[in-house]
């Protein structure tokens, strides 16, 4: 049975995943940066209405993986209020200059996060030496590390997915994520042999706005009128298109 962990933009994204038959949310926000820590209301309230696992992302900022000191106490605060809200899990990634795992930091907040369970995130792509990263992380207790398999998305990464999997041999997950799509998740499972993925699964929400002052933009995207949401059909058919057949 294929399972469908999704990567949420906030409570409406996490209620949508979860109606749509996911195991587990990855509580973000700002995804379009790659997903940063979101706020205390938004993990109070993910653990008050839903009954799936929650996992917040703590990750102070966007951009690479290096922290500062100051960066890393914001981390460990974000991680007591995890713990304090009965976050079931969390994750993060910590790296070295030279791309290697920070080890050390890493178990540190592991220890802080106790009993929550670890994922480490996507900062696994940016290790020059994956299969060492792989054994370090395992080492350090964690129990899955999404990855496109260092490539752009999951199906342009799957040999190398497979590969790290083999490697794995069973002694952690390795969960596909990146660009995952109900027209290649087919694909990705018959090249990988994964078990479970990751995907945002959104869709376009149209603003109900009537007056459009198009003359400014206030962030990143080029039309601030529309926003994404996790769509729970999305959710549904991404599982369905995963175990409706034998690979």
């Amino acid at each position: 049975m294929i399972q469908m962990e999704v990567c949420t933009n906030g409570v409406a994204s996490a209620l949508a995943a979860q109606h749509g038959g996911a195991i587990r949310v990855e509580l973000c926000d700002n995804l379009k940066e790659g997903g940063t820590t979101p706020s205390y209301a938004q993990i109070k309230l993910a653990k008050e209405l839903l009954t799936i696992k929650v996992y917040p992302i703590i990750r102070p900022r966007a951009g690479d993986f290096v922290y500062s000191e100051l960066e890393f106490n914001l981390m460990k605060v974000d991680i007591a209020i995890c713990k304090s809200l009965n976050c079931d899990g969390i994750v993060f990634g910590i790296l070295q200059t030279d791309s290697r795992i920070d080890k050390e930091r890493c178990a540190e907040l592991i220890a802080l996060a106790k009993p929550m369970k670890i994922g480490f995130h996507r900062a696994f792509d940016r290790c020059a030496d994956m299969e060492q990263a792989l054994e370090d992380i395992i080492e350090l207790g964690c129990e899955r590390i999404l990855t496109s398999g260092g490539a752009a998305n999951a199906l342009d990464g799957a040999e190398k997915i497979a590969s790290l999997i083999k490697i794995a041999a069973g002694r952690i997950s390795i969960m596909p994520g990146a660009g995952i799509r109900e027209t290649n998740i087919a694909d990705i499972i018959r090249i990988t042999g994964a078990t479970e993925f990751h995907s945002t699964a959104k869709s376009v929400v149209k603003s109900d706005m009537k007056f459009r002052n198009t003359a400014l933009n206030m962030g990143l995207t080029n039309d601030e009128y529309n926003f994404e949401l996790t769509d729970e059909e999305i959710v549904e058919s991404l599982i369905e298109k995963a175990n409706g057949k034998q690979y």
